[in-house]
């Protein structure tokens, strides 16, 4: 690579503090989760296996964001063995690096080398509910692809992360409520010809995370010839921002991602834009590892009601209003609706 170009084609802190921040990111994570971690197809932590069996299964689950329990505030095993280790800490899996929803802001000296973002107000919130200090936290940087394998293996107690919740993901983690309602969308150079999720992307390379919805559809799409023709899905990438990079050195045409994600990502570099609106409709779950104790579960569905009645709308207005824009599909909360239990 061109350093001349590459140095060119980086600008703010959407770029040599992305590069920066994606670099410290992988170094970061190959301490933190062991290798055995990576997504094979089978554990729903990545690769075309996901896609495949989301498709098999579709019609065993409608409605996924509709499937969480009935909230409740009391205390069980999993959250009275939170409650009782001896560092009292919520363990929870997060971003570091994406723009206004969990990362690093090099440019605020206020905020030090804290997280912050809309997703970490939450992480906040259900520490100060839980444990009374909504710092008493333990932030664990970890990228797409392993956000499921991280919950199965117990590394950390939940993951607070741009996550949508589906029917595959459904089978290998829990899912509270639907905090957040978003859809996929196109990015791209803001001179390309590409105009959305159609026709003009005959030819392009398509940027998309390992492990994510949008990965799951491009490979859907394509498989089916639903996808414009010429079209190459190119191979996923760890996390969301790496396509952002790829996109400003020029080693992809455009990003497939979620909406909120894209509009964070544009306004970190001009030199990009939105291209056609929403193309699906998905809804972002706090997950939680599987199994016949759900009281974790219910605890943040509780936090939840609460949190949509006042601190969601400040989170929303301080991090998202500004790059998501008026009229916004995602500006008020989902309306929480839970399993039905007989």
């Amino acid at each position: 690579m061109n350093a001349r170009r590459l140095r060119a084609s980086l600008k703010g802190w959407g770029g040599v503090g992305a590069m920066a921040l994606a670099c410290a990111t992988a170094l970061v994570l190959a301490l933190l989760l062991p290798n055995s971690a990576r997504g094979d197809g089978v554990t729903g932590a990545g690769g075309q296996g996901v896609a495949r069996g989301a498709q098999a299964r579709a019609t065993q689950c409608t409605d996924p964001q509709n499937r969480s329990p009935a909230p409740s505030g009391a205390d069980g095993p999993t959250i009275e063995a939170i409650k009782n280790r001896t560092d009292r800490r919520l363990i929870v899996g997060v971003d570091q690096n994406s723009y206004h929803w969990g990362y690093r802001d090099p440019n605020n000296p206020e905020a030090g080398s804290n997280l912050e973002g809309f997703d970490i107000d939450l992480v906040h919130a259900i520490a100060k509910d839980i444990l009374g200090d909504p710092d008493a936290v333990q932030f664990r940087a970890i990228p797409t692809s392993q956000r499921i394998p991280a919950i199965q293996q117990g590394k950390v107690d939940m993951v607070v992360r741009t996550m949508t919740i589906n029917c595959d993901r459904l089978r290998h983690v829990a899912f509270s409520a639907p905090y957040f309602k978003t859809g996929q969308q196109v990015l791209a150079p803001a001179q390309s010809s590409v105009t959305g999720y159609d026709k003009s992307l005959a030819g392009k390379r398509i940027c998309s995370a390992s492990s994510s919805t949008a990965y799951e559809r491009l490979t859907a799409d394509r498989k089916a010839g639903r996808l414009a023709s010429g079209a190459k899905v190119s191979p996923p990438v760890p996390n969301q921002l790496d396509c952002l990079v790829r996109l400003q050195l020029g080693e992809a045409d455009a990003v497939v991602t979620d909406g909120a994600l894209a509009a964070s990502q544009a306004a970190q570099d001009p030199t990009v834009a939105l291209k056609g609106g929403t193309f699906t409709t998905e809804f972002y779950g706090v997950a939680m590892k599987k199994g016949s104790d759900d009281d974790l579960v219910r605890r943040v569905n509780r936090i939840l009601a609460d949190y949509v009645k006042g601190g969601w709308r400040q989170s929303y207005d301080k991090w998202l209003a500004p790059t998501l824009g008026p009229d916004s599909p995602s500006e008020d909360p989902p309306v929480a609706r839970y399993k039905q239990t007989t």
